[in-house]
């Protein structure tokens, strides 16, 4: 395989007593290496997935079983490299987001090399998320897939159900790790072997069966005591002390400001605990961060060298924001929510649209690609466009609009949860597609304001004025 697709993303994951009413959240930038891809915000039903899958990036082929439930997506609009479904919750609760790009040595690659006809980011969603009924299983599955089919790239993928949040890592070609987030702690991890101190023998890891023995039969090992996978199977470069391990720094700060490290470092915690709840805004931040508060901000007052120093979090290669709830507390029917942002994230608010329904709103399902403002994701690009030639100009309405929308988005949320919860909810899905196509025209409407104000006041403001008129 000659042709492959590399994203550049950013992961945060939470759990359950981390989060601030009880959720496991798993969130992701969907980033790639053009500034434009147009995205869409899908559901797939049992009639449309495929019985027998082949990929288009890798030719390889996939027997499906013949059982798959409903699940949320968001592929590609433009499907010449296949669909890429990124992320979804299915018809149980249990959510996947797929993937984050990693790193490797060639010590694991001399010994189980990459496999140009396996599997990769293009086809995991499709081949796991609709027949998984626990994050665990999912684990469990896209082991076995690897160790099966192998893949051609690294790759870290998240699962997630009411109780539980996995971390799993692909190593070489055909082997795996994978770590339970403890409850109360969360992870934020950026294009490098992020699992550090692995326990084999714990209740909350699984791993390929031999992958103890590959270790210790190859001296894969530089430590002296314990097995770090990111030691022995990762990286250590140049490029993650200004590409990679920057973008963990700064979201462990955010939530741990006491915490130790500095933004090159290569031995970041892998397993943090912040010091308050976390919340979905949280996590937006993070997730739109160009290092705001600190000399790096691209945006900000520091050197050009230094502000040019770093890979922001927030760019204009965010193709998606995906934030993957699972709540707690309430009925199964609206436990799940896939919140979701289109383009660069500094000038855009994720969106809580409800999984359990069989369609999407068009302003969010049918982008193309041709420009069209009335579609988010080109809706999106724009505002982000327009804001990035004057950041201070623009951040005060940016402010105003992020905190407007989303009390909004919550609103309309709260009301039909509790319309879901009341005795008279006969028709629960049409009350989420009701509430979904609701927060869909909210956003459009909020969004399309936003970049009307954004035009008025950079009007007034435009290097081509004179302060003399005829």
């Amino acid at each position: 395989m000659t042709d492959r697709i590399h994203g550049s993303c950013t992961t945060v994951l939470v759990g359950k007593n981390a989060s601030i009413d009880g959720s496991t959240l798993i969130a992701r930038n969907d980033d790639g290496h053009e500034a434009l891809d147009p995205q869409r915000f899908t559901v797939v039903n049992p009639e449309q997935q495929p019985q027998h899958y082949t990929s288009v990036l890798s030719q390889v082929s996939v027997d499906l079983p013949d059982n798959p439930m409903r699940y949320t997506s968001m592929p590609n609009a433009v499907l010449t490299d296949g669909v890429w479904p990124a992320a979804g919750i299915n018809a149980e609760n249990i959510a996947m987001t797929a993937t984050e790009t990693i790193t490797t040595n060639p010590r694991i690659q001399a010994i189980d090399p990459f496999v140009d006809g396996g599997i990769g980011e293009e086809d995991i969603v499709t081949l796991v998320l609709p027949y998984i009924h626990s994050a665990r299983e999912g684990v469990e599955r896209l082991g076995q897939l690897l160790e099966t089919y192998g893949t051609y790239e690294p790759n870290g993928i998240a699962f997630s159900d009411g109780e539980e949040v996995w971390w799993l890592e692909t190593i070489g070609g055909h082997h795996w790790a994978a770590v339970r987030i403890p409850d109360d702690a969360y992870v934020v991890a950026a294009n490098r072997m992020s699992i550090d101190n692995f326990d084999f023998s714990a209740i909350d890891t699984l791993a390929s069966a031999d992958l103890k023995a590959l270790i210790d039969d190859n001296h894969l090992n530089p430590d002296f005591s314990g097995y770090n996978l990111r030691h022995i199977f990762g990286s250590a470069s140049v490029k993650d002390t200004v590409y990679n391990n920057p973008r963990v720094w700064y979201g462990q700060q955010y939530l741990t400001p006491d915490a130790s490290g500095q933004p090159q470092d290569q031995d970041l915690p892998f397993i943090m605990h912040a010091d308050r709840k976390i919340s979905v805004e949280d996590v937006k931040f993070i997730l739109s961060a160009h290092y705001e508060n600190t000399k790096y901000d691209p945006y900000g007052n520091g050197s050009e060298s230094d502000r040019k120093l770093f890979r922001s979090i927030g760019l204009n290669r965010n193709h998606n924001v995906h934030i993957l709830q699972i709540r707690n507390g309430v009925p199964d029917a609206i436990a799940g929510v896939h919140w979701l942002a289109f383009g660069a994230n500094t000038f855009n608010t994720v969106v809580p649209f409800y999984a359990n329904v069989s369609d999407t709103p068009a302003a969010f399902r049918d982008a193309t690609a041709t420009f069209d403002l009335t579609n988010m994701y080109w809706l999106s690009c724009t505002t982000a466009l327009l804001g990035d030639t004057n950041y201070d100009l623009y951040v005060d309405l940016r402010n105003t609009y992020e905190l407007e929308a989303m009390s909004a988005y919550r609103r309309i949320q709260r009301q039909a949860d509790a319309q879901v919860q009341s005795d008279q909810a006969t028709a629960t899905g049409d009350i989420l597609t009701q509430a979904n196509q609701a927060l869909a025209d909210e956003a459009l409407q909020r969004q399309t304001k936003l970049l009307g104000e954004m035009v008025t006041l950079g009007s007034a403001n435009m290097t081509l004025r004179y302060n003399l008129n005829d």
